[in-house]
């Protein structure tokens, strides 16, 4: 049990140093540079940067205090402290790649789009950790205890919309918004795309009148249970069986193949399973 914990804990800091440091590079690399306000504390900091000579990366420290606090009893302490680890890493990488790596200027379009894309990246990987850089990340994931059923991108972009107003009204130009809706956009597309893809199964069903030999392949072919139903042919009038199985879509034509060969004549067919909660899949907390 202690090796697994120990695990569990490496996992979650691996995750918020590539998490942060996507983040961070998306900020550093492509939106201050072309005042992006990408929502969220870090487009408030960039905002706010511009007209202050406080730097992006300690507006981000100072704004999130309160968010911060605010989170304590709604999170738990592990994932509170990880969320303080992965604020500091987020200030720490805007800083370091700041002055390691150049800015993107050539074209507003492009910085907007692979700022979205890398801000994404790095937030849906947090995410999958149950872990956030703070800002609006934080507020998503509080949020999202209350409304289960929205997803954290969908979250984000209603948070980060009211960011993008206080910023065009900062830096009087009409174009921020435009840009930053853009990369608000691809950002949280690509968060729930990351968060769904890890979730994505396909559900099997299988009507047949071999059912104990078909459940008796996909038992011993497969590393998936089954759920199996008795069920009556409305057409044939004949007995059968409703087998219920759910796989990962890596292997689902090697799935497909065992039943077909347990069973030839057997109807099947597959939906898709954006969430999957259980052994073998998703285990809640």
């Amino acid at each position: 049990m202690k090796s697994i914990k120990v695990k569990e804990l490496a996992l979650d800091l691996l995750f918020a140093v590539v998490g942060s440091a996507l983040v961070g590079a998306a900020i550093s690399i492509f939106t201050v540079p072309n005042d992006i306000a990408p929502g969220g504390v870090s487009g408030l900091a960039t905002a706010l940067a511009y007209i202050t000579p406080i730097h992006v990366s300690v507006w981000n420290l100072i704004m999130n205090v309160p968010l911060l606090l605010g989170a304590w009893k709604l999170l738990g302490r592990h994932s509170l402290i990880f969320t303080l680890i992965s604020t500091a890493l987020l200030s720490l990488f805007i800083e370091l790649f700041d002055i390691l790596l150049p800015g993107y200027t050539n074209n507003v379009l492009l910085a907007s789009v692979f700022g979205g894309v890398l801000s994404g990246l790095g937030v849906g990987i947090l995410f999958l950790r149950g872990l956030s850089t703070g800002g609006t990340d934080l507020a998503a994931l509080m949020l999202h205890k209350a409304f289960p059923n929205v997803p954290n991108g969908t979250l984000l972009l209603l948070l980060d919309a009211t960011v993008v107003v206080i910023a065009v009204c900062i830096f009087r130009d009409i174009e921020v918004a435009l840009y930053s809706t853009i990369t608000i956009y691809v950002s949280s597309k690509v968060i729930d795309a990351l968060a769904q893809g890890v979730d994505y199964a396909k559900v099997i069903y299988v009507i047949t009148s071999e059912g104990e030999k078909v459940n008796a392949a996909l038992c011993e072919h497969t590393d998936r249970g089954t759920t199996v139903i008795p069920a009556f042919g409305g057409y044939t009038k004949n007995n059968k069986q409703v087998i219920i199985t759910v796989t990962r879509r890596n292997v689902l034509s090697q799935t497909l193949r065992v039943i077909k060969q347990a069973d030839p004549r057997a109807f099947t067919f597959v939906t898709d399973s954006t969430e999957v909660h259980g052994e073998g899949f998703k285990l809640d907390e």
